[in-house]
């Protein structure tokens, strides 16, 4: 079980002892720091919340509104939604913040409070040090029982959001419709059944939806990676479809099954809709230092720019926003288009591939091998008090100074043969190692590597 409180909100599993898991108290506590610091900061009493169909979300809902209108906040209710929808919807409720319940990728027992701002954009680290602060004070004061705060419920906004998709000059509607893609959908029994399917059939797809009831009852992992996609696989192969997609319960993160079973890439996804983008618009690109190098050459193949940012949505949002980029993400299947907003946003990934897909008149897999042809790997390691992560990313820091290092967030080394990148994960007690290379094997001999190295650094303790 556990507990995690950092910068852009709070995550934690179900059940336990308040302040080691995502108990009541925390959840209050949480809910009224955040709102007692939108207060302070925008004088503006209303706030925008959201969530996604995990089974834990009405009651954390309940306890988030309710903390908040006992502050003075009007609470706009989306109930289920989408995390890009929510952050749609701050801006255009004129808002002073938003609040999305959903612990994005992780299991049905967790769930989490990510906090927005007035332009529906993840907060700022300084903002997020502030409310932690605050929580840690627990110095709040609530109204009395004339200055409750109002409530009103939104079942409109995912439409709001789709329009505003479609209004989009690189979202080709018609060309779209007239392909009549057969598209097979993993909604993960969550809310990308009640936003990908009206989306897709607004497109003049037929579409086949997978895990459809929004229950918070996952068919399997919810993290959209392939080796839990198995089903998504065999759909698209038995329905002879164009193209599958799988979101996570959220429905921040995409990825694509090609129409022979195998797997795009969730790294690929940003990759391809970079190279959609950047044939019709000259611009920078930004992407997280997990990523693919595949951005960087479909970057510099159009002339433009491609810059590296730490991991996390607020990260690269900063690192775009500094560099004019004009698409970004994560390697994770996170797409970012600034045009409409700067959130990780599958709806509009899925409208610009789609675009992207009618204009080269190609299947999904040569649409794939027209790209640079990487290798990543994606491991963890239990974070374990013995573990002084520091001190072992210094000294792995002094083995490898002769190569090119990037220290912005954990440490990442970049080889001839490809690259390695270890840090502290956001979202779990865990190291992530992450590692690239022209194949598998060299992908898979540099985590055997580093892991090697880390392995002999805890035993010299």
């Amino acid at each position: 079980m556990a507990l995690i409180k950092s910068i852009s909100g709070i995550r934690g599993t179900i059940g336990g002892f308040a302040g080691d898991n995502l108990t009541p108290q925390d959840i209050v506590e949480c809910a009224a720091a955040f709102g007692y610091w939108t207060l302070q900061k925008t004088k503006n009493p209303k706030i925008v919340i959201g969530r996604d169909a995990r089974i834990s979300g009405e009651m954390v809902n309940a306890l988030v509104v309710n903390t908040l209108r006992l502050l003075g906040i009007t609470v706009v209710d989306l109930g289920l939604s989408t995390t890009p929808t929510v952050e749609i919807a701050v801006p255009l409720e004129k808002a002073g913040a938003g609040i999305i319940l959903t612990a994005s990728h992780n299991p049905k027992h967790w769930n989490a409070l990510k906090f927005l701002n007035d332009k529906g954009e993840f907060i700022s680290g300084q903002d997020g040090k502030e409310v932690l602060q605050l929580i840690e004070d627990g110095a709040i004061e609530y109204v009395s029982v004339d200055k409750i705060g109002g409530y009103e419920e939104r079942d409109d906004y995912i439409q709001q959001h789709i329009d505003q998709i479609f209004a989009l000059p690189l979202v080709d509607v018609e060309a779209v419709k007239a392909k009549q893609f057969k598209v097979v959908v993993d909604a993960i029994n969550s809310t990308g059944s009640i936003s990908m399917r009206p989306l897709l059939e607004q497109l003049n797809c037929e579409v086949i939806l997978l895990n459809g009831e929004p229950t918070g009852h996952f068919a399997h992992n919810p993290e959209p990676l392939p080796e839990n996609l198995s089903q998504l696989s065999q759909a698209v192969l038995r329905e002879r479809a164009d193209l599958g997609i799988a979101v996570d319960p959220d429905v921040d993160r995409l990825a694509f099954m090609c129409e022979d079973g195998e797997a795009f890439g969730e790294e690929y996804t940003l990759v391809a809709i970079s190279d959609y983008i950047l044939k019709h618009t000259p611009g920078n690109t930004v992407s997280n230092l997990s990523s693919t190098r595949a951005l960087g050459d479909v970057t510099r193949k159009h002339g433009q720019t491609y810059t590296a940012a730490a991991v996390g949505e607020v990260n690269v949002v900063t690192k775009m926003k500094e560099t004019n980029a004009i698409i970004g993400g994560e390697g994770n299947g996170g797409i970012i288009y600034p045009t409409l907003h700067y959130g990780r946003d599958a709806l509009a990934g899925v409208a610009l591939f789609l675009s992207h897909l009618a204009h080269e008149g190609q299947s999904v897999s040569q649409v794939r091998n027209q790209y640079p042809d990487y290798a990543i790997m994606k491991n963890k390691i239990q974070l374990t008090p013995d573990i002084d992560l520091e001190k072992m990313l210094a000294k792995l820091e002094e083995k490898y100074k002769h190569e090119q290092l990037n220290t912005i967030d954990g440490l990442k080394i970049d080889l001839e043969e490809g690259w390695i990148h270890l840090r502290k994960s956001n979202t779990e007690p865990i190291i992530r190692i992450y590692t690239e290379g022209s194949s598998t094997v060299i992908a898979e001999n540099l985590a055997d590597k580093i892991k090697a190295d880390m392995a002999l650094i805890l035993r010299e303790r």
